[in-house]
């Protein structure tokens, strides 16, 4: 038996009286192709293009809640590569990752969901990308790493922005 003084060190202060976990937990539970397009319209004579094409990327974050601890992120990328000729292919790919989120504030959800999980799911989506490119017979197109994090501070900051002016208040001086 401990004297009064002691001190316990080895108590989980996350577990409930009944032994419930009950500290804030997230992860990705799977990850997988939902939707993808692959088109290379003007195959065979873009084969015998010169032109280096201009490469255009569009990135769309999604969530949808499945249940109360379970919500699916959807990392929407579309990529097309055209030359005056035309285009060289078109690629549309819908990654997602169903996350497991547990005993975690509002806030930090939102963050997690819309900044981290896209992070964590963004090398394999990566990877998809590449390979459905190569496989069209172009060389395989490397996307450079995305700060998802940055984007969501700055989405958080316009929109702050946004509800001031909308509410009639003029933004603290140096952020307007």
């Amino acid at each position: 038996m401990a004297d009064e003084g002691d001190v316990l060190t080895d108590i989980d202060t996350a577990a409930a009286a009944n032994g419930a976990d009950t500290g804030p937990a997230a992860g990705i539970i799977t990850q997988y192709v939902k939707d993808m397009s692959v088109e290379n319209p003007n195959a065979p004579a873009v084969y015998q293009w010169t032109e280096q094409p201009q490469i255009d990327l569009q990135f769309n974050i999604g969530a949808d809640t499945v249940n109360e601890e379970i919500t699916e992120v959807e990392l929407k990328i579309n990529l097309s590569a055209t030359t005056s000729q035309g285009n060289a292919y078109l690629v549309e790919l819908v990654y997602c990752g169903l996350v497991g989120i547990r005993n975690m504030p509002e806030d930090r959800k939102h963050a997690f969901l819309f900044a981290e999980a896209p992070r964590l799911l963004f090398p394999f989506a990566r990877r998809v990308i590449a390979d459905a490119v190569r496989d069209a017979g172009f060389p395989p197109l490397m996307m450079d790493p995305i700060d998802f994090n940055g984007l969501y501070l700055q989405q958080l900051a316009a929109k702050q922005q946004q509800d001031t002016t909308a509410a009639g208040e003029t933004p603290p001086a140096g952020e307007a």
